[in-house]
């Protein structure tokens, strides 16, 4: 079967339909076969309530016992009512839901899918879902996918176009590199768990394999990548780190040391500056770019925002000009007018500028280098050799070298294997002169007075961001979403708390004005999804509440804490734990007791048991479409030995029984980032 047939082709959509598939990012058949499902929902018989129930997720049949009652607050809807469980009673919201008004009937029986919650001798459930007993009927004893959806699109929609996709494919092609229809079928439409099981784990297999593989026929093409950059040690540089206001740590003396000698050789360095949130990373990077300056090359340094791309310039113009360097740099973005750009152009083409910071604008077309020597990126842009062989059309002499920064806290072990192309410097100490943040873990029942700990914060003149782990509301979860949740935390405040949202779906344009809004203090409270992992530096933010958090990996939780205590004031992160089991209580803990990335990451891994089906996958740099590097590392690991036995057999994959994966291995890189390197 072609993949690449536009999704139009299929029946039962049309025009609107399409328009909402592209919105999360599905065009062709082979979109839809590898938009993989988000969470599943195992329906089992609908039960009577028990207090052993407390905290989970359970299927229970009520009797409506009151008339349901719609109130507004603000601009909510909230509707609610008394439903009966056996000899329990349990009291029910929604949100944005009026319609359920004159839905719900005074007497009748439904099945509510939900959280359970105890408050004193009373039971709750907020935003369940609501089945009559035929709805249900039709859906007990089954497994049902829940995908990531967008407003208006919904999981049925979704099942049908799989569903038509699959049926299309002989059962005995080969759909994936190696893999046959029926992992496909199994991990889009599971059986039971044990198949979904077995299923997910051979896909995660492919994953990490492809990944690795192309990683290690990089690495030998990357090997052969010689220059002749003449760049030697600077006094100057020796005297700087000895004037800063602040004395570098051990950890990021023999770091610059690694990159200082790697710059000095005659082959192009690639390597990974691998340190935890808040470790100085970035006077690592100065430093480096100093160094070729001084020996009269040019540097590059590239941001993942704009914002951020602006405070990397301030930064280092300041540590420059007070150290006596006159060093000439200049900011490249996109937002940037044409009369901006084109002087940029002509200073970097003229070999004036030594450094240039900026977004992937750096690597426009237009942009030609006099002679640039270093590039540094973060995790979020991989610069592989196919990139390099760019810039060396583009008036370099030679490759560059390239520092890549990342703040992920991935143990050594499992880092050698993903970031096979590079070596691998760790910052594994933190500055003594950083306020440790103190950390609470909380249930539901204190979002309120969370709520009240924010204002206090923000009447002091700091500023608080509130992380959700979803978009939009979403059929078949209990998931928070940033959208709504903006106007359940409005109404939970008082008035002139200006709050707003930020999510991954939004406009850069409208990103960007968000969190300028934010950094200059327009902004008291940002309700934000994980994208704010690789915003900005804000020391005025000395709160984050997380939501749902025991649905995070804990080293993601661990970076998005790492978003506060920049300043010289106190911070504080509230995990709030919508679980409230004993098991999520005391894995959530640990973030209580270690405010050290590295070891919370091997917590994670010892704790997330393999093929972690229902938590929020880790961001960061590795987005693979199923695979977890914590929770699956023992696939990892798995696949990294068999990627070295078919390399060892096959050092280029150049038989004919390793023809699909060549070609599975050029689909992806033509088509996925991560892939690309």
């Amino acid at each position: 079967m072609n993949k690449n047939i536009d999704i139009k082709n299929l029946k039962g959509i049309g025009d609107k339909t399409e328009a909402l598939y592209h919105k999360v990012g599905i065009y062709t058949y082979g979109d839809l076969m590898y938009y993989y499902p988000r969470d599943y929902m195992q329906y089992g018989s609908p039960l009577q309530l028990r207090e052993d129930m407390e905290g989970k997720f359970v299927f229970l049949s009520v009797r409506i016992e009151t008339r349901p009652l719609l109130r507004r607050a603000g601009r909510m809807a909230v509707v609610s009512c008394r439903a009966l469980s056996g000899p329990h009673t349990v009291n029910t919201v929604w949100f944005h839901m009026p319609y359920l008004t004159k839905t719900l009937q005074k007497g009748s029986i439904y099945i509510f899918a939900g959280t359970l919650k105890r408050s004193g001798s009373s039971y709750s459930m907020e935003q369940p879902l609501v089945f009559t007993p035929s709805q249900y009927e039709g859906l007990k004893d089954t497994l049902q996918p829940i995908y990531p959806l967008t407003k208006g699109l919904s999981n049925n929609s979704l099942r049908k176009s799989i569903k038509q996709v699959l049926d299309l494919i002989d059962d005995n092609d080969t759909v994936s590199g190696m893999l046959k229809k029926d992992v496909l079928r199994t991990i889009h439409f599971p059986k039971d768990m044990d198949s979904l099981k077995k299923a997910r784990e051979a896909l995660v297999f492919e994953e990490f394999l492809l990944f690795i593989l192309r990683l290690k026929l990089l690495k030998e093409e990357n090997g052969k990548a010689k220059n002749d950059f003449e760049i030697k040690k600077r006094e100057e540089v020796g005297e700087l780190i000895s004037s800063l206001p602040y004395e570098l740590t051990s950890a990021q003396l023999r770091t610059f040391k690694e990159v200082e000698d790697d710059l000095t050789r005659n082959s192009s360095m690639s390597r990974l500056v691998q340190g935890d949130v808040g470790s100085g990373k970035t006077i690592i990077a100065f430093l480096a770019c100093i160094t070729a300056a001084l020996n009269g090359y040019q540097s590059v340094i590239m941001a993942p925002t704009e914002i951020l791309a602006g405070q990397h310039m301030d930064s280092f113009v300041k540590l420059a000009e007070s150290n006596g360097l006159m060093i000439p740099a200049c900011l490249l973005t996109g937002s940037m007018t044409q009369a901006q750009k084109r002087k940029a152009y002509e200073r970097i083409e003229s070999g004036e500028v030594k450094l240039i910071i900026g977004t992937h604008a750096v690597f426009q077309e237009k942009v030609i280098y006099n002679d640039l020597a270093l590039v540094v990126t973060d995790e979020q842009h991989r610069f592989g050799v196919r990139q390099r062989e760019t810039l060396t059309a583009k008036g370099n002499k030679c490759m560059p070298h390239v520092l890549v920064m990342s703040a992920t806290p991935i143990p050594r072990t499992l880092a050698i294997m993903l970031y096979g192309d590079l070596d691998i410097s760790v910052i594994d100490e933190l500055p003594a002169r950083r306020l440790p943040i103190k950390n609470c873990v909380v249930g539901t029942g204190f979002r309120n007075k969370a709520y009240e700990f924010i204002e206090n914060e923000v009447r002091k003149g700091h500023q608080a961001y509130v992380i959700c782990p979803m978009v939009e509301e979403s059929e078949g979860t209990d998931l928070k979403d940033v959208v709504n949740y903006t106007d359940e935390i409005r109404a939970g405040m008082s008035e002139g708390i200006r709050i707003e949202y930020l999510h991954g779906k939004m406009k850069a344009a409208k990103k960007d004005e968000i969190m300028k809004n934010f950094l200059n203090k327009k902004i008291d409270v940002l309700v934000s999804t994980t994208v704010i992992e690789v915003g900005v530096n804000v020391p005025n933010a000395t709160v984050m509440m997380i939501e749902n958090s025991e649905r995070f990996g804990l080293a993601q939780l661990h970076q998005l804490r790492g978003r506060i205590g920049r300043g010289d004031a106190q911070s504080y992160c509230i995990f709030i734990d919508c679980n409230e089991s004993e098991k999520s209580r005391e894995r959530l803990d640990i973030l209580n007791k270690s405010n050290d990335g590295f070891f919370i990451a091997g917590e994670d891994l010892k704790l997330r048991g393999p093929g972690d089906l229902f938590g929020i996958r880790q961001s960061g740099e590795m987005q693979f479409k199923l695979a977890d590097i914590y929770s699956d590392s023992e696939v990892l690991i798995r696949a990294s030995r068999k990627a070295d036995e078919m390399l060892k057999a096959d050092p280029r994959l150049e038989s004919a029984g390793n023809r699909q994966i060549r070609e599975r291995l050029c689909e992806l890189a033509a088509t996925s980032s991560l892939y690309s390197l």
